[in-house]
Formats: structure tokens, C-alpha cells, sequence
């Protein structure tokens, strides 16, 4: 699902904005903070802003080697319990709006997974799908690959998808499964 090379996430997602914030990720380092999540590999992240900045929760910002514009320097990676109480408590919706932006990555996922266990398919693993949906899938993926989330909805039934999978996105990043599809350890 990601391009192997890449090693570093080009943008990320804000989760909080502390305009003076002492890191989590560098002792003794003070300044405006930001708690992000990374759009292609979800990891959450600690940025150090320029000065002056506003930020938007779930605003999508560069942080690649070049063409920052808000952001000095990522810091390092943070852990679901790093993070402050406000970045956690936006983590579904922004994870969710994150999802529906990259739709066709997403899609894919229900195209692709594949059993992992002979009693454990990967489908099994979002949220809200069960033996039944999991037959459903891939006898309709089967037919024809799934194009959309509507296209899933339609085709299986399956109620929001993106916030299925945005769900068990949060939950991989909360360390709360031992298996994940979709957060790059």
C-alpha cells in the first residue's frame, strides 16, 4: 500500500497546537508545539511551528525536506500516551477526514486484505465487520473491485467505511491491537 522507499512523511495532519509547548520529544525544548499525524505512514508526530503561527485542528501541513511553510523542524515521533488530551480527543475525526481525503488508499485495503490466520481474515479486524460482511466483501470484490466508499456501501451494505477503518486507525495507534493493517510500526 506505501511506496517502500519512503522513509519520511511528506504532510501531516494537526491534532493540537500548543503556541508554547515543551517537547515530549526533546527534553528542555520550548516553543510553539504541534501533535500531528503523518498522512502516509499515521505516525504521530511532534512538529516545532514557526513563530506567529495559527492552526487549524485537522489541517493538512507540509512537513517534508522542502516547502514548509508553517513548520521548522519535525522533532520526533510521539506515542499514543504523549499525546495531549486534546490531540487524542481529535484523533477519530481528523484520522477520519485523513481517511475520506486518501479514499482510494483506503479502498484498496478492502480490495487486498487477505486472511491472516485459516480462522482470521485482515477484513475481520475493522471495526463492524464480521464473518457475514467479510463473505459479502470478498464475493463482491471479487466480481469487481470495490472504486469507492460508496461503491462499498452500495455493493455490501456496510455502513461508513471511512469511519470503520478511521476507527481501527485509532486504535492501532492507541497500541489496543496486536496486529496492524494499517499504522507502519
Amino acid at each position: 500500500m506505501l511506496p517502500a522507499d519512503k522513509k519520511y512523511e511528506e504532510y501531516a495532519y494537526v491534532l493540537d497546537f500548543m503556541p508554547r509547548g515543551k517537547s515530549a520529544a526533546i527534553k528542555g525544548r520550548e516553543g510553539p508545539m504541534v501533535q500531528a499525524i503523518g498522512e502516509d505512514r499515521l505516525t504521530l508526530l511532534e512538529l516545532l511551528a514557526m513563530e506567529n503561527q495559527e492552526f487549524e485542528i485537522g489541517e493538512k501541513v507540509k512537513i517534508g525536506k522542502e516547502g514548509r511553510e508553517k513548520i521548522v523542524s519535525v522533532l520526533g515521533k510521539l506515542t499514543f500516551e504523549e499525546m495531549s488530551s486534546e490531540a487524542k480527543a481529535s484523533l477519530p475525526a481528523v484520522v477520519e477526514s485523513l481517511v475520506k481525503e486518501n479514499e482510494k488508499r483506503y479502498v484498496a485495503a478492502f480490495n487486498d486484505l487477505q486472511p491472516l490466520t485459516p480462522r482470521l481474515h485482515g477484513l475481520e479486524l475493522i471495526p463492524g465487520i464480521g464473518k457475514t460482511f467479510m463473505k459479502e466483501i470478498i464475493e463482491m470484490r471479487e466480481k469487481q473491485p470495490f472504486e469507492s466508499f460508496d461503491d462499498i456501501q452500495k455493493r455490501v451494505g456496510l455502513r461508513e467505511p471511512a469511519k470503520m477503518i478511521a476507527k481501527r486507525i485509532g486504535e492501532e495507534l492507541a497500541g489496543d491491537s496486536r496486529v496492524s493493517i494499517f499504522v507502519k510500526k
